[in-house]
């Protein structure tokens, strides 16, 4: 990764804000107070798979954490569990990175719309629905049957957002996510093995690998094989094979929007990227830009800047590092030793609060009054 970040031209543009790549889109919206904020929401039951994510107390509880991630952002509790919001690995628990988009959102006052592309367990909140379903286990090769409902639905939501806003910020929460957008991608044709990032200290790479590759067998794709029979029909045969939800849903929201768009994650939306390049090839990512933490941007397990420049190299990268190591919060120290990284749009929500006038310092101490709450 460190080489790819050499090449790319890195500028400091607050404290705790780094821009890799062009500036310009950070200068389209610099002095535009009009944004929103979405959050699409989804489950795969891809995450029940005993050691894919971190992103639940258990794997079975993996299929609460994007309505418990929406409710808390939006009501400030969790009322589809009783369960925390956190991750925990071995003992150890950090805070659902939803607290952090809350603190951050209450900063910037940015407003808030929740989607629900696709989840098992709905949140006892509004949502705007563009799909019924969660994801099924990618391992079957039918991940999401409604793929293009999905997309085409996005699209009219990010055509009225464009009509109402200065420029779009959108964010996920899917456990299992970085699974689903590594099949994506290699359904695809990207060279995605051992790139993707997780929720985890330790990456699961090869189950990664494996569930990704079983998939893709049993949905009879090869992006590797000469064979034309193996190859993908349509965009949304990726998704619908090895896909999740949110992936269809994201793209279509960019798709529809005529204004400036930020991505406020990380590995997942380089699967949306991918989508939207198989689309529209000609399409002009100098209107987009990723939001992400340094936690995922510097991911010695991961190469978030390599997948992106396969894709194109136009694409920007703003990467907040929050300084948690100067607090005094034990939950989240943990995520500067690996765990979450990111989710729930937690990058780019605290984007926000740093261009909407809060220094980094003032954003920390919010979240970590958030976490304390």
């Amino acid at each position: 990764m460190l080489n790819i970040l050499i090449k790319r031209s890195v500028k400091k543009l607050t404290e705790g804000l780094k821009i890799y790549g062009s500036d310009n889109l950070i200068k389209k919206i610099e002095n535009k107070r009009n944004c929103v904020f979405v959050c699409t929401i989804g489950t795969t039951e891809t995450s029940k798979i005993e050691g894919i994510s971190g992103a639940g107390a258990s794997p079975e509880k993996t299929k609460y954490t994007p309505a418990a991630d929406a409710e808390l952002i939006t009501i400030g509790e969790v009322k589809c569990t009783n369960d925390m919001a956190e991750t925990v690995v071995d003992g150890n628990s950090a805070p659902t990175p939803a607290i952090i988009t809350k603190a951050s959102l209450n900063l910037s006052k940015i407003p808030l719309i929740i989607i629900n592309a696709g989840c098992e367990i709905k949140p006892v909140i509004q949502t705007t629905e563009v799909g019924e379903e969660g994801g099924k286990d990618i391992r079957t090769g039918h991940a999401v049957e409604n793929a293009e409902e999905i997309y085409y639905n996005s699209i009219e939501l990010g055509m009225d957002f464009a009509e109402l806003h200065d420029y779009i910020t959108i964010g996920e929460s899917i456990p299992g996510g970085t699974t689903t957008a590594l099949g994506v991608l290699k359904a695809l044709g990207y060279d995605a093995n051992f790139k993707v990032s997780g929720s985890t200290p330790t990456n699961p790479h090869n189950l990664k690998i494996e569930t990704v590759n079983e998939g893709l067998k049993n949905a009879g794709i090869d992006p590797e094989s000469d064979d034309p029979e193996t190859d993908i029909l349509s965009p949304f045969d990726a998704i619908k094979a090895v896909g999740d939800p949110t992936i269809p849903a994201m793209a279509g929201m960019v798709m529809g929007s005529n204004k400036p768009v930020i991505l406020a994650g990380g590995t997942q939306m380089c699967a949306v990227c991918a989508l939207i390049k198989t689309i529209d090839p000609d399409f002009d990512f100098s209107r987009i830009a990723l939001a992400t933490t340094v936690y995922v941007a510097e991911d010695e397990t991961a190469d978030l800047f390599n997948i992106l420049k396969q894709i194109d190299e136009n694409i920007p990268v703003y990467v907040v590092d929050p300084g948690f190591e100067k607090t005094n919060h034990g939950g989240l120290k943990n995520y500067l030793k690996g765990f979450v990284k990111e989710g729930a749009g937690a990058g780019g929500s605290m984007f926000l609060a740093l261009t909407h006038g809060h220094d980094v310092e003032e954003l920390r101490n919010a979240i970590v009054k958030e976490c304390e709450n």
